[in-house]
């Protein structure tokens, strides 16, 4: 078994932060960059806007900061405005390109080399300066961009929903993604949990954006910064509890927590968390992180991430439509942002992909029909931790493992349980290109965890953990491990039949309940699941082990039991040096080629 964290720049218990109730003004009108004189190739106009001429933004008292939220957007005109950012492996730089749609024609322009870093989206894309009452400049830096954070259409005939993804990934070892703003739609340019809080001081001052030259020249964006005035106020939690309901329903204090698997919510932003997902332990896995600062989302997609791990997710995109005549401020209420039954965040619905009625008749066939590839990513977020209140006094190293889906085929496993059972008998599925399912097999079980923050199926025979030597060839521990499936992290979007809008991007999708008669598991193209193995009896423990190199293997479907196109890629490594004394161990993380994180 398992237990997952959420989503948290750190893993500390702390308060939450406010959701902050948002002002929503619209531009009477969207000015368009010239198109691109150097190609025939119609390209996406492309146009930095503010949606209000002023914000109001908050300074808690017990969590100093302010979210540097002013409601600008870029918009997209003329075409969708999409990037393709791979890397062939991780001995190889990142790189992006952007497609350019012409009808059935598609063209790619490569963008220059080193550009893009990661897959966290465009770096240093925003130049913001904020100047004081007085005009004495306080603020001045520049923001990264994931296109991603979809918020809504600018004009009524725009396409309903935006096709690309709806965050950027921060996996570390991210191999392909896709980034996008539909055509006729607005992309928040704030950054959320990825941008840091800045000090201001409670007043007013005055707020300049602008898209940094290098990209206004790349993309053809007129150079029209936005101004903002923006009034800082400070608060205080004990106010807020004295002043009624009004002000908790509008701030609700509980943290977002999901005890045993990741905080299911979507696939990423721009901060790649820095601390260990053991830093804190919070009653067995139920790690608290703070909510989002930001509106409540209506009518539109939100910004979510699919991405987990230790990362948080990003928060809900202001929603918001074009007006032609005047002005339209509206003020909408905060939401707890956050993974519930159901819900994956403030708006969100995601509903279970329902299993087959009854457990399948006649014979069973593995049909030549395309089917999943399971791969491991290398484990990252590798720390070592004592043994908290359950075993005190050993060492343990902890680590974030994921196992993802290369397809071409979705996985897809239910189970069934026969009356007064307690465990479920789990098969695979199998299905032609129209759909249909064609086939299936027996693949092990499912068993009900009944621990606190757990209360859910797995899937045994999933995956297992390996601590190796040195030559790689000698288990010194190994663990089998359970899951439940879920669609955490966006893996590889460029992959074939890659699904950028997976369903259960949360537990509440597929895990189903205790008097469960049936279950189903799905992980998706292009998706991968992480847990994280922070506590013992999970992680490995190293108490009694010498000093040296070590390798955690993390090893997709053991037992063969799936059935895949290739069982050869099962495997991934990551070189560990554990040093240190009994009780105050260290571990050294040396950087896996060019992907340095621990």
């Amino acid at each position: 078994m398992m237990t997952r964290t959420p989503q948290g720049r750190t893993n500390r218990l702390t308060r939450p932060s406010i959701a902050v109730a948002a002002a929503v003004a619209v531009t009477a009108g969207v000015v368009a960059a010239a198109p691109d004189a150097k190609t025939a190739e119609p390209t996406p106009k492309l146009s930095l806007i503010a949606a209000s001429t002023s914000v109001t933004l908050d300074s808690w008292k017990d969590d100093p900061g302010v979210y540097l939220d002013l409601g600008t957007y870029l918009t997209s005109e003329n075409g969708s405005f999409e990037l393709k950012v791979t890397r062939k492996s991780y001995k190889d730089p990142v790189v992006a390109t952007q497609v350019l749609r012409n009808g059935k024609k598609t063209t790619n322009k490569a963008l220059p080399a080193g550009l893009v870093k990661d897959f966290s989206g465009l770096p240093g894309f925003a130049q913001v300066s904020v100047t004081d009452a007085a005009g004495k400049t306080v603020l001045k830096q520049t923001e990264a961009f994931c296109p991603n954070n979809a918020s809504g259409r600018i004009r009524p005939d725009a396409p309903a929903n935006s096709k690309y993804p709806q965050s950027c990934p921060v996996n570390p070892f991210t191999l392909g993604s896709v980034w996008g703003v539909e055509n006729g739609w607005a992309s928040n340019t704030y950054a959320g949990y990825y941008a840091k809080p800045v000090q201001l001081a409670a007043g007013t001052y005055t707020a300049k954006i602008s898209v940094t030259k290098k990209y206004r020249d790349l993309f053809g964006i007129a150079n029209k910064p936005q101004t903002v005035k923006v009034t800082v106020r400070e608060r205080s939690w004990e106010e807020e509890e004295g002043s009624g309901s009004a002000a908790r329903s509008a701030a609700p204090k509980s943290a977002t927590t999901h005890q045993g698997h990741t905080g299911h919510g979507g696939h990423e932003g721009h901060q790649q968390a820095t601390d260990a997902p053991a830093a804190a332990h919070g009653a067995h896995g139920a790690h608290a992180r703070p909510e989002a600062p930001a509106g409540r989302t209506t009518g539109a997609a939100p910004t979510f991430n699919v991405g987990h791990g230790p990362y948080p997710p990003a928060p809900p995109a202001l929603p918001w439509a074009l007006k032609k005549e005047s002005l339209q401020r509206q003020a909408f209420s905060a939401a707890k942002v956050g993974d519930r039954p159901g819900q994956t965040d403030g708006s969100r619905q995601a509903p279970a992909v329902k299993p087959n009625a009854k457990r399948p008749t006649g014979k069973a066939t593995v049909p030549d029909v395309p089917k999943p590839d399971l791969r491991s990513l290398p484990a990252y977020g590798i720390t070592v931790s004592d043994g908290y209140e359950d075993v005190p006094g050993k060492d343990y190293l902890a680590f974030s493992a994921n196992v993802w889906n290369a397809g071409p085929a979705k996985l897809v496993v239910d189970g069934f349980r026969s009356p007064g059972k307690e465990l479920m008998d789990a098969y695979q599925y199998f299905y032609d290109a129209k759909g249909k399912q064609v086939g299936y097999t027996p693949t092990g079980t499912m068993e009900w965890d009944p621990r606190p923050g757990h209360e859910h199926w797995h899937f045994t025979d999933f995956a297992s953990y390996r601590l190796l030597k040195a030559d790689k060839k000698e288990s010194v521990r190994s663990g089998k491990e359970a899951f439940c499936l879920a669609n955490t992290d966006a893996v590889d979007y460029t992959v074939k039949n890659a699904n950028w809008h997976p369903d259960n991007t949360d537990l509440s999708t597929a895990c189903g309940q205790e008097n469960s008669i049936s279950v189903r598991e799905v992980l998706d193209v292009g998706s991968g699941d992480t847990y994280t193995q922070d506590l013992p009896g999970q992680s490995f423990d190293i108490t009694g082990l010498p000093n040296g190199t070590y390798y955690i293997q993390v090893l997709a479907n053991p037992e063969n039991r799936l059935k895949e196109t290739n069982h050869k890629n099962n495997s991934a490594l990551r070189k560990v040096v554990l040093g240190g004394k009994k009780g105050a161990r260290t571990v050294t993380v040396p950087a896996h080629e060019l992907v340095n994180a621990n």
